[in-house]
């Protein structure tokens, strides 16, 4: 009896232990659950603006094209400008731009349904696109260093801005579908929760990384693979964002669902997207970066292929797997570019999140202006082929930590 109770404390008290975190461990997780619930509210604002758009054609008047052109100046803006602030906090912390970034990215958001002038509201989705690019590049580096490079934690961050994606549109829908376009001043409160969140961290939280940065800054620069890996994520981008922009209206006009029920695919494809993130994170402690890629890509081409070639209700079970197989890669990629480039880690992180969307965004209009020439249904096809020039970009692609113990081995 003495000896069953003894040998149930020391099983007690080993797995306390083994549940016990460090002092660093907590630090790390606090500091990136901080940061991750900023990307939360920053891509909220990028959702919200995708969200948007059908409220334009519908109650605004927009044409197919004319949206499209909102969506290519927010992300042309986003492209252009991003790369450039990473290439800066690769040489100067920039701390200070994530509060304001968050601050402007949701202000540009919520004028929208306060002008009339479509210039005025191509410039406030301009404004909102310079608060997107000033985020992610001082915000991925921040959250590698207060994670310590873990995939997991690093999985967190990305999921933020995965969950931001998805609560847009919801509520987007919500908001501007029972009061109407003027009531975009309600999309600012993310925003400003969010401000007060990336204060605290620049105040409090992780001032010591659990870990130096996760990164090898020994290593060269692999240029090429970074390469490879970019035109990657430039065909993700434009598959990404042209789902995101034109699956409700895909929805609701061919395959015959309710306007309020379109807008749920939205939601749906957005928050299977961040169980997709966290997924990615877990399966990268597991297999090697680079193959849960090869694999992702190469699933969603006939994924997509039933999508948009199927009909009758199937489409929502297709809207899900194409979700899973799109954001698996998308936390792995921002680690892999930091990676490639451990000499320009804030370069890496600029480039690898801004063609996320950015360049997503700039070839909406094409798929708009094709759409009002041959119909939607005809204009989302040429998205199958994409992954497959990703899976070829990809192939025979090396994970740089995986070259690295076979090094020291």
């Amino acid at each position: 009896m003495m000896e069953a109770m003894g040998s149930a404390a020391i099983k007690q008290t080993s797995r306390k232990t083994s549940t016990q975190r460090s002092p660093e461990e907590t630090t790390a997780r606090r500091g990136t659950l901080l940061i991750a619930y900023g990307h939360t509210t920053v891509d909220f604002s990028q959702g919200a603006i995708a969200a948007l758009m059908p409220f334009l054609v519908l109650q605004g008047g927009y044409s197919y094209s004319a949206a499209a052109g909102v969506m290519l100046t927010f992300s042309l803006v986003s492209s252009i400008i991003q790369p450039v602030l990473g290439i800066m906090g690769d040489k100067w912390r920039m701390r200070w731009l994530i509060p304001v970034s968050v601050f402007l990215s949701g202000a540009g958001i919520a004028a929208i349904g306060l002008v009339d002038s479509y210039w005025a509201v191509a410039l406030l989705a301009s404004a909102a696109g310079i608060g997107v690019a000033a985020f992610h590049p001082a915000s991925a580096s921040r959250a590698r260093e207060v994670s310590g490079g873990d995939h997991v934690l690093m999985s967190w961050y990305s999921l933020g801005g995965n969950f931001g994606f998805a609560l847009g549109p919801a509520i987007v829908a919500i908001t501007i579908g029972v009061f109407g376009l003027g009531a975009t001043p309600l999309l600012m409160i993310p925003a400003l929760t969010g401000t007060i969140a990336v204060l605290v961290l620049n105040k409090y939280g992780a001032a010591q990384p659990a870990t130096k940065a996760g990164v090898d800054t020994n290593r060269r620069d692999d240029w090429v693979s970074f390469g490879r890996m970019s035109i990657a994520i430039l065909c993700r981008s434009i598959v990404f964002v042209g789902i995101g922009t034109f699956i409700v209206l895909f929805m609701h006009e061919y395959r015959g669902v309710q306007e309020d029920f379109a807008n749920a695919s939205l939601f749906i494809f957005y928050i299977t997207g961040a169980f997709g993130t966290a997924i990615g994170g877990h399966l990268a402690r597991r297999w090697n970066r680079t193959t849960l890629l090869r694999w992702s890509y190469l699933l969603s081409i006939p994924l997509l292929a039933g999508m948009f070639l199927i009909p009758g209700p199937i489409a929502w079970v297709f809207i899900v797997l194409v979700a899973l197989t799109l954001y698996v890669p998308f936390s792995l990629q921002v680690t892999l570019g930091q990676d490639y480039l451990p000499q320009h880690m804030s370069t890496a992180s600029g480039v690898t999140l801004g063609l996320a969307v950015s360049v997503g965004g700039v070839a909406t209009p094409l798929i708009g202006a094709l759409a009002d020439r041959v119909g939607l249904e005809y204009a989302l096809l040429p998205l199958i082929a994409l992954p497959a020039v990703a899976f070829i970009a990809l192939w025979g692609l090396q994970d740089p930590s995986t070259r690295l113990v076979e090094v020291r081995n």
